[in-house]
């Protein structure tokens, strides 16, 4: 039974009530001073209610009349209790580093600078800084942006340095897909569909498509759950999308599919996937279009066809070092090599996986990155693929020190389901998030209401990227891609620091193919097969 429509439900019970109560109050409200008080409270929080309902810019308020006041006046305190105490998050961030508390100021253009100066614990192993220069450069102007395409690609892109994540219709809202992708529009950024289709809600603002395809092939996929080259060519040659993308595995459950609860496989959610209406929508671990490392790049180079000569690459969590030097090996073979790589860590986000997947399972991103990296300038053919890396890169910082490890640009999902008002209520999986963000309930997603979060998008774009453009200006850079680890330190023991690249071991252009001895590639290297993903015995 779909929701009721009226303020009958649970999220309406406190303006319900306090109608109810004005109701009752008034008959005696003349004759009875107790219960003129009653019915004027009661009448104000009715107006409260009715306010909260009408305004468009807290989701929360308008999904909880009356009783969101109360989430606000807590969190309020939680944060101010935190902030004098210093006090942890509950994932170990101090709190000045809080990832939700830096999007939200930036996104609602508010003030996100902060008294007292640094809260963290410099002495503390592990601790991480970029090294400023004495001679600081003036701060670049405009978007930072890098060229995305190989010596192969037709039409290549010009990215901005940070975009918008894989976040599929169907995990999240029709209303959070286009609050998303008008931001990116009005940010002039790119925006990954993520593996659940390039949906009518992605195309109706325009903004720049990265098309991710998963192993489902979801929106080019025929009868029997096949790629269909057709559906695909017709979608991927229109204008809106710049990228085509090929989901090998996502960091948060590598190995273990896309999972959209039978809860959130709604009418229009099934018909776009062509899959049965409630009912677990659960893409296979694997893709069925090809099966070896030298059948993938093939099937790159079908898609980069197909898609006009757009850029086409593929996406994954590195596992098994021996695959991803497989895919090398195929490279070197065929002389085909993807326009880009993005390196997807096992510490990014998702609505639904199993505990042991999200905790234990998949690298972390700065050591797939750096392995892919690695990989790539010991073959000798980093300069002709571009990297993307993502898994909670948030701030500023954060972009600069995974650019200075091997990535060319980032991608984020966690920061901008923040900017469209994601509070991290754990719900996703159960269709009753609170903020309209990650549903498929009609009168839950009502409340985000697309044209404030999507300049809250663009706000934290921007913000973020001018933030950027500041720390680089500050090492006496003008550019990121002017990074390198040599511009970061890192705190190894009380009596220790170092630099990134004395901390890790980076391989020189050829190494790989001339014989290293670094044990994280001379021991795979041989084990990886451009026939098959599987090692030599």
């Amino acid at each position: 039974m779909p929701p009721l429509s009226l303020p009958f439900t649970r999220r309406y019970i406190t303006l319900t009530v306090a109608v109810i109560i004005a109701a009752l109050a008034l008959p005696f409200a003349a004759t009875e001073p107790g219960a003129l008080v009653v019915l004027l409270v009661a009448l104000l929080l009715v107006a409260v209610g009715v306010h909260d309902l009408l305004q468009r810019r807290h989701a929360i308020l308008r999904n909880y009349p009356i009783a969101g006041h109360i989430r606000f006046l807590l969190e309020d305190m939680r944060l101010e209790i935190r902030q004098y105490f210093l006090e942890s998050d509950t994932d170990g961030v101090p709190f000045d580093r809080n990832s939700r508390s830096i999007v939200y100021a930036r996104a609602k253009g508010q003030l996100d600078k902060r008294p007292f100066g640094t809260q963290l614990d410099v002495n503390a192993d592990a601790f991480e800084w970029l090294n400023h220069s004495i001679a600081p450069q003036p701060v670049p102007t405009g978007d930072l942006r890098i060229i995305i395409g190989g010596p192969d690609c037709a039409r290549p892109y010009s990215a901005s340095i940070y975009n918008i994540s894989a976040m599929s219709f169907g995990a999240l809202s029709a209303n959070a897909i286009r609050a998303l992708n008008r931001g990116a529009k009005l940010g002039n950024f790119a925006h990954d569909t993520g593996e659940g289709g390039f949906s009518r809600h992605h195309r109706e603002h325009g903004g720049d498509i990265i098309w991710e395809i998963g192993s489902g092939y979801f929106g080019c996929r025929d009868e029997a759950g096949r790629f269909d080259p057709a559906q695909f060519a017709a979608q991927a040659q229109e204008d809106q999308v710049k990228m085509v993308e090929i989901k090998l595995s996502q960091g948060a459950k590598p190995g273990h599919g896309g999972v959209l609860p039978a809860a959130k496989v709604s009418e229009e959610i099934a018909r776009a996937r062509h899959v049965p209406m409630g009912e677990d929508c659960i893409s296979p671990a694997r893709h069925s279009a090809f099966a070896t490392p030298i059948e993938l790049l093939e099937f790159l180079v079908r898609m980069r066809e197909l898609s006009g000569g757009k850029p086409a690459g593929f996406k994954l969590c590195i596992g098994h070092p021996w695959e991803f030097l497989g895919i090398c090996k195929a490279m070197l073979v065929t002389g085909i090599t993807p326009d880009f790589i993005v390196i997807d860590g096992a510490e990014g986000g998702t609505g639904a996986a199993p505990l042991e997947f999200t905790d234990h399972i998949g690298m972390p991103l700065r050591d797939g990155l750096m392995f892919a990296h690695n990989a790539l300038v010991g073959i000798g053919l980093r300069d002709r693929v571009r990297l993307g890396a993502g898994g909670k890169i948030v701030s500023a910082f954060d972009i600069a020190r995974i650019v200075s490890l091997g990535t060319d640009w980032c991608n984020a999902a966690r920061g901008f389901m923040f900017a469209v008002g994601c509070i991290q209520s754990q719900s996703c999986h159960t269709d009753r998030c609170p903020t309209g963000v990650a549903t498929q309930d009609k009168l839950r997603q009502r409340a985000l209401d697309v044209g404030d979060k999507s300049e809250r998008v663009r706000r934290f774009h921007d913000t973020t990227v001018r933030a950027l453009a500041e720390v680089i200006a500050a090492a006496g850079l003008s550019h990121p891609n002017e990074l390198r680890p040599r511009h970061f330190s890192k705190r190894l023991g009380t009596d220790r620091v170092a630099r990134f690249d004395q901390v890790y071991r980076f391989l020189s252009p050829g190494e790989l193919l001339a014989g290293t001895d670094d044990p994280r590639y001379r021991d795979a290297w041989p084990m990886a097969r451009a026939e098959s993903f599987a090692p030599t015995s």
